[in-house]
């Protein structure tokens, strides 16, 4: 199926349906569970696929973002935030646990237990409107992207009037095609967030980006190395959940006896979403999470050498059998279910708190409020986009009774 010669197989594979894991994918896994790809830019790249290994490597400090010969790194992909390699190897580490500190009140409990009732009357609001404009809208737009946007913005404190303005650099970063247009749309994220941040310094509120700046001299942070995450905040903090709730949707719609039991138990809704992470591969362009090999790392017999690329596929080793009896089943009330969805180990996503709250709250409502929730189009004929960093779809058209 795969051909003689592996290495020409390229990322990012193509589903044949969307709900479904790329074929090569559970084809390596089960021959070639260490094997040499091209990253979407061309250039060579290890790829694991099973659980077992993803997991070990994401939390291996021998992988890094950084490379020990930058110039000589391979190119991941022709995405201008995540074509090549980030910092340095001798500083990596700790400027990545510096990084997470300055980033755990924005995530605090405290926090996010605030957010569950906001997230709840935000949902519901948001179906009312549906609701009074009725059938058929696109979902896309009007939940999958509007609620994130929502709720990123009242946590950092960001004009949600001014959402068409940084929606346009944040879609135009994710892109894959055009780097230096990607590069140029994030600086001007940057800079925007500085004008933000510099109005917060002066007149300072009760959000998140307040906090950071308060922190500014406790951290020693830079005016342009606070604006940067800030930007880096604000893109993560909706690009990543948004595909996750249209896949959600697809999921539950293809799965009706899972939908009918999450309809007459709402508190389902905490597993539900477990599963949903679990399955819902997004189709971002990258292939999987990328990594450079700071030393010689043996897996399975094969050694990955320093500087080579590897791409850990989450999206895989959670449809591992090893792990997950009968895989590509979707089932709402998996438990245990350790997926790989956010990650694993140092680089655990900081924002898995936020996403969780924002998709139990979502999948606890929409399917109970309308009922009969369902694509309009035939789920087969729906494609991801592998141009964006983070995948997803351009639109959702639902109709619902």
């Amino acid at each position: 199926m795969l051909g003689a010669d592996q290495r020409e197989l390229r990322l990012p594979f193509q589903k044949r349906f969307i709900l479904d894991l790329a074929p090569e994918f559970h084809v390596l896994r089960r021959t070639a569970p260490v094997a040499r790809v091209l990253t979407a830019a061309g250039d060579p790249a290890w790829l694991l696929t099973a659980y077992a290994d993803v997991k070990a490597m994401l939390a291996d400090p021998r992988l890094g973002r950084s490379h020990p010969r930058p110039d000589q790194a391979p190119r991941l992909s022709n995405s201008g935030l995540l074509d090549g390699p980030v910092g340095q190897v001798d500083q990596e580490a700790e400027e990545h646990g510096r990084m997470r500190k300055l980033m755990g009140p924005v995530f605090s409990p405290a926090r996010m237990a605030l957010m569950r009732a906001r997230v709840g009357q935000l949902v519901d609001e948001i179906i009312d409107r549906l609701i009074d404009r009725g059938p058929p809208v696109d979902l896309h737009e009007r939940l999958s992207f509007a609620l994130p946007v929502l709720v990123i913005c009242e946590l950092l404190g960001v004009p949600y009037e001014e959402r068409a303005r940084f929606r346009q650099w944040t879609e135009t970063a994710a892109g894959m095609t055009d780097m230096a247009g990607a590069a140029n749309a994030f600086t001007s994220l940057v800079e925007y967030m500085g004008e933000l941040i510099a109005h917060k310094r002066a007149r300072p509120a009760d959000d998140a980006l307040s906090d950071l700046v308060a922190l500014e001299n406790d951290w020693r942070i830079g005016a342009e190395e606070l604006a940067g995450l800030a930007a880096l905040l604000l893109f993560a903090g909706h690009e990543t959940t948004v595909p996750r709730i249209d896949m959600g949707v697809l999921l539950l719609a293809a799965n009706p006896d899972q939908q009918a039991r999450l309809v007459a138990d709402p508190s389902l809704a905490t597993t539900a979403t477990e599963e949903i992470i679990r399955m819902a591969g997004t189709g971002g362009g990258g292939g999987g999470i990328p990594r450079y090999a700071h030393a010689d790392i043996d897996v399975r017999g094969t050694v990955i050498g320093t500087g080579d690329a590897v791409i850990l596929s989450a999206e895989a080793a959670n449809r591992d059998a090893a792990v997950f009896p009968d895989p590509d089943r979707f089932d709402i009330t998996r438990s245990p279910n350790p997926h790989l969805g956010f990650g694993h180990g140092a680089y655990f996503c900081p924002g898995a708190g936020l996403a969780r709250v924002e998709l139990r709250g979502v999948f606890a409502a929409v399917f109970r409020r309308l009922r009969g929730l369902r694509p309009v189009v035939d789920i087969a004929e729906l494609r991801l986009r592998s141009d964006r960093l983070t995948g997803g779809l351009d639109s959702l058209p639902v109709t619902w009774g």
